[in-house]
Formats: structure tokens, sequence, C-alpha cells
């Protein structure tokens, strides 16, 4: 408080006790549901209270409260230790590839500052640097999931994920003529003409599909199929980034700079409210797919579209935000979770949310490929680091295992895998599936199936919990055939034989998906550990850009 201000706290709970120490800058509070709550003041404060009610006279300085967990003196002492130190300012950096610093300024008279870190932290946190030395207190929890407590400058570092275009491992040969055929049944169907939506998540599923062809027939050297997958890329992304879209379109938002579409421009739910900036990655990340692989094909095409296609990457991931600019930095990153939010300028009653961490996965994938397109190893760290982290919340928070202690064991009885991510609640819900639409769950978890999935699914323990608690649900009548494939996808990291089997009896697929794209992954030359859905189209484009 910088000017003299009387204090007045309120609770629901009736005060049993109310004590401070002699200089009055300490007082402590215990309530009626056993809670014991501390009040700090940086000078001395006279404080008085009623049954439920704290009250003081005009008082300028500094006041921290803080609720005691336990009846551990040294919890107390802790507390007591760091009260006259507190931050004003927080700075997250992304400097080196892979890392993540948090640095804190502070004030007051001393030096040891205690802030709380989640789970994601600690598994991140390196302690063994003598410049980010981290005290986690183990003995001094709060009962949340956001948190130990720990102190001052901290330096998140996770291991790489090799970003790249094609599998690693290859195909093998006797396999090759069955995906050729599939390729071409599948290529055979790409006519933009006979697209009907104009909707900007369903056409980018459309581009990403195709997209994800010309690296398939590159991976099983069938490069006759390239020419029309590349005529299809053209005529889908090139009125998007031109405005001659009928209906629909891209356009630069100047009040809150980024990227919104002509329906969401008029119509605030139109494109799933892309024109309130609602789920903006899972939109672009299909686009930015479709434009890395057609500048990879034709880099003539590449360089004039570029500065369209980076507009588009900006939106949700700007490069170039300094200090001075008005423009975010990373729009709807949340730097201290580490992994995406999507409801855009929609306030809800349970704060942010975020469902399908796959297509934020997508995203920055997306936009870490366009780097290889286009050379450009400066987003190529960004797109690479923030993909890494999105991929460890995923596993952190929405990838429920059997044992893990996160949550509680009701909760984590009933789910294998979130629904929604809010900012204080977990749903096991969708806004479009009821929590028994378990299929729907692990699908908007997993879509779009790509090299990178295998990297978010890597757990193949949990993989088979995940999909065994699954299976039963698609015995319920009406269960769509696209939801299917995601299950069955994931299934063949474990049962190969019988996934592949399930895939080849769908009669039909997601709209952003198909049987070239479900079944390759089952028959790549590594088959220890092989995904299903297209980890057969990912290899470092070395050629072009040496990482």
């Amino acid at each position: 408080m910088t000017e003299s201000t009387p204090l007045s706290i309120t609770t629901i709970h009736s005060i049993r006790s109310f004590s401070s120490n002699d200089s009055f800058t300490k007082y402590t509070f215990k309530f009626d549901n056993d809670q014991t709550w501390i009040l700090y003041s940086s000078l001395p404060i006279k404080l008085s209270h009623a049954l439920s009610e704290i009250t003081s006279k005009a008082f300028s300085g500094v006041i921290r409260i803080a609720l005691l967990m336990d009846s551990n003196s040294q919890n107390e002492e802790v507390l007591d230790m760091v009260s006259t130190c507190y931050p004003v300012s927080g700075d997250a950096s992304f400097n080196e590839a892979f890392t993540m610093e948090y640095k804190w300024e502070k004030k007051g008279s001393g030096s040891d500052l205690l802030m709380l870190a989640h789970p994601l932290h600690i598994q991140l946190l390196q302690s063994n640097s003598t410049d980010h030395c981290v005290v986690v207190f183990d003995d001094f929890k709060y009962q949340s999931i956001d948190g130990d407590l720990v102190g001052d400058s901290w330096l998140l570092e996770t291991d790489p994920v090799n970003v790249t275009w094609l599998s690693t491992n290859g195909v093998k040969k006797e396999s090759c003529d069955e995906i050729v055929s599939s390729l071409l049944k599948d290529v055979e169907g790409l006519d933009s003409s006979k697209i009907t939506t104009k909707d900007s998540y369903s056409y980018g599923k459309l581009i990403g599909r195709a997209a994800r062809f010309a690296l398939i027939a590159e991976e099983v050297s069938y490069l006759d199929v390239i020419p029309k997958v590349k005529k299809f890329l053209k005529e889908t992304i090139e009125p998007w980034l031109d405005g001659t879209l009928n209906v629909n379109g891209f356009l630069q938002d100047d009040k809150w700079g980024g990227i919104v579409t002509k329906q969401g421009s008029m119509d605030s739910n139109a494109d799933s409210g892309f024109g309130i900036y609602g789920d903006h990655p899972d939109h672009l990340g299909y686009f930015l797919y479709g434009i890395a692989v057609l500048t990879k094909i034709d880099t003539a095409w590449g360089e004039k579209y570029k500065s369209k296609a980076y507009s588009l990457m900006k939106d949700f991931m700007n490069l170039d935000s300094g200090p001075d600019s008005d423009d975010p930095h990373i729009r709807d990153y949340d730097v201290r979770q580490g992994h995406h939010f999507s409801p855009g300028l929609i306030q809800h009653k349970d704060g942010r949310n975020h469902k399908s961490t796959s297509q934020a996965a997508n995203a920055y994938y997306s936009a870490a490929l366009m780097s290889l397109a286009y050379n450009d190893a400066d987003l190529f760290i960004i797109g690479s680091t923030l993909l890494t982290f999105g991929i460890k919340a995923a596993q952190m928070w929405w990838h429920i295992k059997e044992g893990d202690k996160l949550y509680a064991e009701e909760f984590k009885k009933e789910n294998r895998i979130m629904g929604f991510l809010w900012s204080n609640k977990r749903e096991s819900g969708l806004w479009f599936a009821p929590p028994e639409h378990k299929e729907c769950r692990l699908g908007i978890q997993l879509l779009p199936l790509l090299p990178i999935s295998e990297v978010l699914f890597s757990d193949v323990e949990y993989v088979k919990q995940l999909v065994e608690w699954t299976l039963p649900a698609l015995k319920r009548d009406g269960v769509e055939e696209g939801w299917k494939g995601f299950v069955h996808a994931l299934q063949g990291i474990y049962d190969k034989e019988t996934a592949l089997k399930n895939i080849r009896n769908l009669k039909r697929f997601d709209d952003g998906n198909s049987l070239t794209i479900s079944y390759g992954g089952f028959i790549v030359e590594n088959e220890k550990h092989c995904m299903s859905g297209l980890i057969i189209t990912s290899y470092m484009y070395k050629n072009k850009f040496n990482v």
C-alpha cells in the first residue's frame, strides 16, 4: 500500500483466536475450520477483530498473508525468515534451446525469496547449478497441484525433442507396396473444388492431411503423387493468404495485433471463436504444417508467401516482441504452467482452459518445421522449446497414470486422460462429449497423427492403460468411426497386429486422418516401438538446414 488505507479482512469463518508479536508486525489468526493464517506487515500495524472481520486504522506499507499448513514450528520459522522479501515482478526467458529461466525482481529487507513451484517445475529444476541453486522444502507443502515452496531464480531444462520431417528408421521394403496402394487412393481423392466447409478448423485439417501425404510419398520414394498434392495445397492455402476465398479468409487485426478470420470478425461464434482469439494454435497449426511442407516442395512459392506465412506464426508466437512492443510475445502460452491456454478473450468462471494438448503441440511442431523450410534458426529454437515444454506439461497434467500421486484416488480411478484443464479445476468432459465418451477424450489429445505423437505418448505402459480404459467405450451405440481410429492408432504401440486389423476394418476416418496416415506407422523398420499415425513421416532435413 503506497497510500494510508484502512485494512479490512472478512471471512465466512469465525475467528477462534487472535494474537500478535510484541512489535505488531506479525499476527496469527485461527478460524473455526481449523485453519491458521499469519499476517506479516513491513511496519507496525494495530489490528482489531470481530467475530468474522479483521480491521485496522489507516496504514501504509507492505502486508503479506500466508496459510500455515500444519502446526510444525519449522514451517512457521521458514515463513518468518522469508516474510520480509517479496517479488514485485517476474520474467521468463528462453535464452537457450530447451531451457526456460525465471527471474523475479525482489524488494524488502531480506534476500531469500520463497515461491510456489508446481510438479513440472520440480521435475525440471536444475538444482545442481551453483548459479541457479534452488532449495525445495519437502516438508512444507500446500495441498494444491500448484505447489511446493522453493526459492529465488530457477532454470528449467528438459531433454530436447528431435523435430524432423520423416521417420528416422524408414519403412520396411516389403511394406512399401501396401502404403503406395493406400496413398494412391487417398491422393486421388484430393479435389479442392469439392471442399464445402469454410470453417478455418475443418479446412485446416484437410490441408494438414494432404501435406502428410506428400511426406509419406517422399518416405516410400513414390514421388509421382507429389505434383497433385502440391496443386491441392496451393489451391487450398493461397485463397486464405490472398483473401480470395469465398466467405472466409485471414485478416490482420490491428486492435489485438493478431490474425482473425473474416467469419470470426463478424460473428464471435464463427470458426470456434477464432475472431475472439479462441483456439488459435489449434487452427493455425494445420495451416503452418501445410505451408512448411509446400515450401519444402516449392521454395519459390515459399519465398513468395513468406511474409504471410510468418504472420500466421507470429499470431501466437511472436519472436520480435521486446519491452517496447505492444504485441504479445507468446500469445496465450502460460510460461509458468508450461503449456498453452485457448479461451482467447472469453472469460469463464473457472478461469482459462485448454483441452487439446496434441493440437497445440502440432502448432509449435509445425512452426519448427517451417523453420527448417525457411532456414530460420531462431524460429527453430523457440518452436522446438515451446513444443518440448508443452509435451512435458501434457504428460504431467493430462496423462493420468496408475500409481501417480498428483490427483486424488477417486478422480484417478475414473480417469486416464483429462478432458479440460482449467485454471482452478480439472474436468473429465468436453464441450462436445460427456465423460463417458472416452474415445473423444483420447482422440482430442492425440490428433493430428504426426511423428511428434510418438514423443507425446512415449510411455508405453501408460498408453496401454489409456487404451484399455477406453476400449469398452467403443461398444457403445453410435460411436463414430473417426474417433475409433485414434484409439486403435495408440493401440498399435503395444499390440500391433490387433490394432492394424482394427484400422483396416474402419469404414471411415476423421477428416484430418486417413488409412494411409493411420496404419503407416505399423510397418516401419523398427518394430520394437512403432507408433501408428505417421511416424513414417519424420526425418531431419539435414541437406537444407543443419541443426
